[in-house]
């Protein structure tokens, strides 16, 4: 449960982070750490709406009149510029946030992620001389480490998403199409609980599609001999899962079979390899020479893996530049793959959290290549 305590402690994590930086203040438009650091859900739209944080100060929101509902009983202090709906009376309300903070002349952090063109132009007419500049390595540590509340969503993000996959296998015929298969995984995740918003729109790709790491649905129908590749999540409480596991229907390939073998062989490498200290190049390199060994290095075309939490892409990243130390709390993806152009591929993804001995990882679905047909 999202406390006041909570919440607070989360703005007092932001403050220190920006104390400590060349920054005095930070905006954010609606998006996961807006969400984060007040438990506010807003959508991006015609309308803007922006957070402004300066430590010491009490937090500015700038908002729609008609979302001024979303405000009441609020834990915690913040001050409200609603404005109407006449577009020429929003920078009133910039200005007043602006002013309330002491903007004029500082250099304010954004999301370049996020921050959209609409709300920075905006910010920069609020306040004058303030520059808005990417704040993303300062704020990259804010939401890296999940707490208890965190891990357990993203624990039943994980369990959602696997007994939706086991409710989705038993409909797989010969002749259906990639996407009639995405549809009914989508039904299978919203029927197990899955929050509407997922990380992503399935992926379900088979045969020579499989090769593609991000293939989209298509109406290609599935066929004997087929691997079939499923990469997916769901959402719980604003925190998501994101897994892949590869099935072969009917006899295949004795490579494509052969394949399956190593990259689940890596995916173990690199779970093994995973733990507090352990830098995040460690886990790739595991990962990687388990392919480069077996002769398929050069169809190892992605990083190892990537953050997970409210987004389905965050910090940290597995790859082999990055020589972060892996520390408690961290939750990113361990996902190897091989793909075989023209034939077929397999990628094993499994969504894990550094614990102060190893590594817990939230899906245990079987990672070994099951004939569905």
């Amino acid at each position: 449960m999202l406390t006041p305590e909570l919440i607070q402690s989360r703005q007092n994590r932001l403050s220190i982070i920006l104390e400590n930086s060349p920054f005095q203040a930070a905006a954010f438009n609606p998006g996961p750490t807006m969400t984060y650091l007040t438990g506010l859900h807003f959508h991006l739209m015609e309308r803007p709406i922006v957070l402004m944080v300066s430590p010491g100060k009490t937090p500015c929101l700038v908002l729609p009149e008609l979302e001024t509902a979303k405000l009441e009983g609020l834990t915690f202090q913040v001050r409200a510029f609603p404005y109407p709906e006449n577009p020429r009376d929003w920078i009133a309300a910039f200005q007043g946030a602006a002013n309330s903070l002491g903007l004029e002349g500082s250099q304010v952090g954004v999301e370049a992620n996020h921050m959209r063109v609409l709300e920075l132009r905006f910010l920069e007419e609020s306040a004058a001389g303030a520059q808005f500049l990417p704040a993303d390595g300062a704020l990259s540590g804010l939401r890296l480490h999940k707490d208890p509340v965190e891990a357990d969503s993203m624990r039943s993000a994980a369990t959602v998403a696997q007994e939706a996959l086991k409710a989705a296998l038993p409909k797989v015929r010969y002749g259906m199409t990639e996407r009639e298969l995405a549809s009914e995984l989508v039904v299978q995740l919203l029927l197990n609980g899955s929050d509407p918003r997922m990380p992503f729109s399935p992926i379900v790709s088979a045969g020579p599609n499989s090769a593609n790491p991000h293939a989209s649905p298509s109406d290609r129908p599935l066929a004997q001999g087929d691997l079939l590749l499923f990469d997916w999540g769901a959402g719980v409480n604003g925190y998501v899962s994101d897994i892949t596991r590869t099935f072969a229907l009917g006899e295949v390939d004795p490579e494509l079979s052969h394949i399956a073998e190593v990259v689940a062989a890596a995916n173990q490498a690199a779970r093994e390899a995973a733990g507090p200290g352990v830098p995040m190049s460690a886990v790739d390199r595991a990962a990687r020479e388990v392919i480069q060994a077996a002769g398929y290095a050069h169809f190892f075309t992605h990083r190892t893996g990537h953050g997970l939490g409210m987004e389905g892409h965050e910090e940290p990243y597995i790859r082999a530049d990055n020589d972060q130390p892996m520390e408690p709390g961290m939750t990113f993806t361990i996902e190897p793959g091989v793909y075989l152009p023209g034939r077929g591929g397999v990628r094993i993804e499994d969504d894990v959290m550094v614990t102060e001995n190893g590594i817990e990882s939230f899906s245990d679905l079987g990672r070994e290549l099951v004939r569905l047909l």
